[in-house]
């Protein structure tokens, strides 16, 4: 499809325009109203839809905004689902059997709208226990027993729960520990690039430092691409998933139209309606928290979004944009290849921190390189 934003018409323009309606965020449109094109309230109505979602709110209609506008038209039931590995299924109808199907508890992994193995795997069990053909495809028989059946349990977030314990069960130690490192952009794409200063360049040799310091503690750390390739969010999270990676950190630089603009802020998994990533937001926490003190950037906190690079991540995965390049002075810091040293270590203390899960801890920008290698050898003692 292609990209649609303001001062744009045509049929692509009204079929946004009667979704927008349908999610009750533009009004009805009349007759004279078929050929409208996408103006001033359109474009609210999209950011609305944007923020509500986790989406990156530009009012602006790219791929992933419709693919996600989309899904919103759909309920359980409306369309028969199955794992397609050509063309995943996405939709609210696929979150919520994915929710019904823990409800009911089947291991259907994150609840993340999109149909893939693990969701198939646990319709099958369903299917399989309550005498259903055992097909993997949610048709009219299965929506109808999914909805008589009483689930097991309700609320706790059982997904969530497994991932916590995960952690706990994995302990304090960093050895072993795998973690993909994901410098942003890459190859022809520079990402954010003003004065010289390309934002691929300054996440890769970032990756690289946090990458020594996380192999010095006996940590397994990959990067998730080379210096002159930039793969898709898609590719990055597949690679993340191949290598059974037990975290995820991508690492951005921001930019604005303001030279204002400022800070550091660290985004994790979730949808806007309570289906949060419980590790990834922790470790984001402990992440911000940790550039904020150490760095003096200004705090623009947590969030929780729904962009491929945390949605497709089957580990706990953060997205960290250090600095906008768009503020003189955020860039001049992030020129410095020692103030890079300073925000390898704050990411490397941030997981650190994680796996302590509240033991031996020390105060917030406090705790050091030095302090975390003598605490690795002491375990190891």
């Amino acid at each position: 499809m292609r990209v649609l934003r303001r001062g744009d018409a045509g049929e692509d323009v009204a079929e946004i325009r009667s979704m927008l309606v349908a999610q009750g965020l533009l009004r009805t449109p009349g007759e004279a109203d078929d050929h409208a094109p996408f103006d001033h309230e359109v474009e609210r109505a999209v950011r609305g839809f944007q923020q509500r979602r986790g989406l990156i709110t530009d009012g602006i209609v790219g791929p992933a905004t419709y693919q996600v506008l989309r899904g919103a038209t759909y309920h359980l039931g409306s369309r028969p689902l199955a794992y397609l590995i050509s063309s995943p299924v996405h939709g609210d109808d696929v979150f919520a059997l994915q929710d019904r199907l823990t409800e009911l508890g089947y291991d259907a992994g994150r609840p993340d709208g999109l149909f893939g193995g693990r969701t198939e795997k646990a319709l099958r069990n369903f299917q399989r226990d309550y005498g259903l053909v055992v097909d993997g495809i949610c048709g009219p028989a299965t929506v109808r027993a999914l909805r008589q059946l009483s689930p097991r349990a309700r609320g706790g977030r059982p997904v969530f729960l497994r991932e916590q314990e995960q952690v706990r069960q994995a302990g304090p130690r960093l050895r072993g520990k795998r973690i993909v490192i994901d410098p942003g952009h890459g190859g022809e794409d520079a990402g954010v690039e003003v004065k010289d200063v390309r934002e691929a360049d300054v996440v890769w040799d970032l990756a690289r430092r946090l990458e020594g310091r996380m192999k010095a503690t006996g940590m397994e750390a990959l990067i998730s691409r080379g210096p002159d390739f930039g793969p898709t969010e898609a590719d990055r999270a597949a690679f993340a998933n191949d290598a059974g990676a037990d975290l995820f950190l991508s690492l951005h630089c921001d930019v604005n139209s303001s030279p204002h603009a400022q800070g550091v802020a660290t985004f994790h998994f979730g949808n806007g309606y309570g289906t949060t990533s419980t590790v990834g937001e922790l470790l984001a926490g402990f992440i911000q928290r940790e550039l904020a003190a150490r760095t003096g950037l200004l705090d623009c906190r947590t969030h929780a979004k729904t962009w491929e690079i945390l949605r497709l991540t089957r580990c706990p995965a953060v997205r960290i944009e250090i600095g906008y390049l768009s503020n003189p002075n955020d860039r001049a810091r992030m020129s410095d290849p020692a103030f890079r040293d300073v925000v390898a270590e704050g990411i490397l203390i941030a997981v650190k921190r994680l796996y302590l899960l509240g033991e031996g801890d020390q105060p917030t920008g406090t705790f050091t390189f030095a302090d975390v290698l003598a605490h690795e050898l002491a375990k190891a003692e």
